[in-house]
């Protein structure tokens, strides 16, 4: 069985690329397949996400483990084969290809070509030119930068809800031993 994966940017309007590789290949064998479509480094920390339907991240397979002291499994990219966790057309993946600005390519599992193998993934489809791998670290600092001055200087107004600091005087204790939760 052959998985035949679409993957797109949102950095790159008119990138594009498409994967057939083989259902029983592991997702380091696909993280090398994309990283050979776009001319990437393969030794760049990355990680794949399985996601709903939404896009909304759920199961990390990433490359090392980072010996996180989480009681959930990690799911090692050399280990792990494509054919036990995607099985439908439609699975979204994400693969975030850039930690330290979170900047990632979206897969969608598009057809799965029954009764066919393949030895070595190939790439069927390339347009456009693929975003830059790594973020320069000035530009990056720059914009984070800009953002934090950008929040700073929001003037929220006289009906914001809250205030810069806490006062103790505010605070009545007796309101709430007479409040009562709903069980």
């Amino acid at each position: 069985m052959v998985f035949n994966f679409r993957i797109v940017s949102d950095e790159v309007d008119n990138f594009r690329r498409e994967i057939q590789i083989d259902a029983d290949a592991t997702f380091l064998d696909f993280k090398n397949a994309i990283c050979d479509s776009v001319n990437f480094d393969k030794n760049q920390m990355c990680s794949f996400f399985l996601c709903d339907e939404n896009w909304e991240k759920e199961k990390e397979i990433t490359m090392e483990d980072m010996g996180s002291d989480s009681d959930e499994d990690v799911y090692l990219m050399d280990e792990t084969i494509l054919s036990d966790y995607i099985d439908d057309e439609g699975q979204r993946l994400i693969f975030t290809f850039d930690y330290l600005s979170d900047r990632s390519f979206f897969i969608e599992l598009k057809e799965i070509i029954t009764r066919k193998n393949l030895r070595d993934p190939l790439c069927t489809l390339s347009k456009g030119e693929a975003p830059a791998q790594l973020t320069d670290i000035e530009e990056f600092e720059a914009k984070a930068n800009a953002t934090k001055t950008e929040i700073e200087s929001e003037d929220l107004g006289e009906d914001f809800y809250g205030s810069e600091g806490y006062n103790d005087d505010e605070m009545d204790p007796e309101a709430f031993d007479e409040m009562t939760y709903d069980q």
